[in-house]
């Protein structure tokens, strides 16, 4: 239960620091910010998961402008 449990915690974890690495080498137009549900997704899909996140950040950027 336990191990499950850290898994999780390690993987989470693990996917703010993925997307705190990305915000600090960035641009300002392409920031993902820091909130429950960009973490989390950024944690259970990884790296396609952050793929997409900034795909969608940068849609909503230019559709702006």
């Amino acid at each position: 239960m336990t191990t499950k449990v850290s898994k999780i915690l390690k993987k989470i974890l693990m996917g703010f620091f993925i997307l705190y690495g990305y915000n600090i080498l960035v641009p300002a137009q392409a920031l993902i910010p820091l909130n429950i549900v960009t973490i989390l997704v950024t944690s259970f899909f990884g790296l396609p998961g952050l793929t997409s996140l900034i795909i969608i950040r940068l849609l909503i950027h230019i559709h702006i402008m």
